[in-house]
């Protein structure tokens, strides 16, 4: 496998391209589950993974923009898979693929914390508390960098009670039994005044998104 930076863009699993392999698009957040998924699946080798810079998490108005940019150099008769859920776009996403003419799918839900955690776990997040704020193991990896600095807390920490005050608790929807990630998860929420819950839900949900998503292109 190539190397990829967990942050930025660039090639994943890369094999030789044709019109039957298919192409996984996703947000550079999921490299790590993609890979492990897609490995343990034995499939790592029978599609083609590119990356997206994670930073999109912050800008979803670009993202649409960014897919079809990379795409435009893609084969349309290529099947895609699209490594993200809604993800902010406001059905912008499901709008694209409905008129781009290719076989694309996306992953489900509206965003990576439902396909990660399952739908039908995550609503029963939401329902017992609808304010909470979730981080993933790459978001509590990289609480700094997208959350701290990406929301400005870095440079305005006054504006921590404006933008977390109806908040209530963070939960860590955990894909892997880290303990050093889960006292970064704990030390983010006390830095946002937030209580910590862990909820451990390992790569079985997102395993079970990835597999319908490639078999819906494979059809």
């Amino acid at each position: 496998m190539a190397g990829a930076t967990q942050l930025g863009g660039g090639r994943g699993v890369t094999v030789a391209a044709d019109t039957r392999t298919p192409l996984v698009l996703a947000c550079a957040a999921l490299v790590r589950e993609l890979r492990a998924v897609l490995g343990a699946a034995g499939a790592d080798d029978l599609i083609e993974l590119d990356l997206l810079p994670a930073p999109l998490h912050n800008r979803p108005d670009a993202i649409v923009p960014a897919i079809e940019a990379r795409l435009a150099d893609v084969d349309p008769a290529r099947p895609v898979v699209l490594g993200y859920a809604d993800c902010g776009t406001g059905g912008g996403l499901d709008a694209y693929i409905a008129g781009s003419g290719r076989s694309i799918t996306r992953l489900p839900g509206a965003h990576c914390y439902e396909f990660f955690a399952g739908a039908e776990r995550f609503a029963a997040l939401h329902d017992a508390e609808p304010g909470t704020f979730y981080l993933t193991d790459f978001l509590a990896r990289h609480f700094d960098a997208l959350v701290w600095e990406g929301m400005g807390l870095d440079r305005h920490p006054s504006m921590r009670d404006f933008l977390f005050g109806n908040y209530r608790r963070l939960v860590l929807i955990a894909q892997t039994d880290d303990a050093a990630l889960v006292e970064r998860g704990r030390a983010a929420a006390e830095r946002l005044g937030l209580d910590f819950v862990l909820e451990a839900t390992g790569l079985e949900p997102f395993e079970t998104s990835v597999a319908v998503a490639l078999s819906e292109v494979r059809r």
